[in-house]
């Protein structure tokens, strides 16, 4: 079963394609990621890795911030209250590489970064 949020990211990694005119061919061939793969992380249906996410972001040659630039996120903030998203953020890094704790880190301070320029 995938979670709102793997399908509105996935939803927006496609947009991204499209808007650049990749097919989910070119976009394997650029990233090195399976076509399958591709297809199922723009359905939701892949938790991937934040390595994995690192190699569309750069195919797609985008700002890692456009990736989370997704509508309907409201839906699941209204779901939870602060204490509950911060858990749930701590749960996902938990059992992370160190590598990948410092690419979150990175995507959120570029992301909290955009969004207070956006004020």
């Amino acid at each position: 079963m995938s979670s709102d949020f793997l399908k509105l990211v996935g939803e927006r990694i496609r947009t991204l394609r499209k808007e650049k005119g990749y097919t989910q061919e070119s976009l394997s061939e650029k990233s090195g990621i399976h076509v399958t793969y591709i297809s199922d992380i723009e359905r939701g249906e892949r938790n991937i890795s934040l390595e994995t996410l690192e190699r569309v972001i750069i195919a797609l040659e985008v700002n890692p911030v456009e990736v989370f630039r997704v509508e309907g996120i409201e839906g699941i903030e209204e779901r939870a209250d602060r204490q509950e998203l911060i858990e749930a953020l701590n749960s996902l890094l938990s059992g992370r590489k160190t590598e990948e704790v410092k690419l979150v880190l990175r995507l959120a301070k570029d992301v909290l970064g955009t969004y207070d320029k956006l004020k």
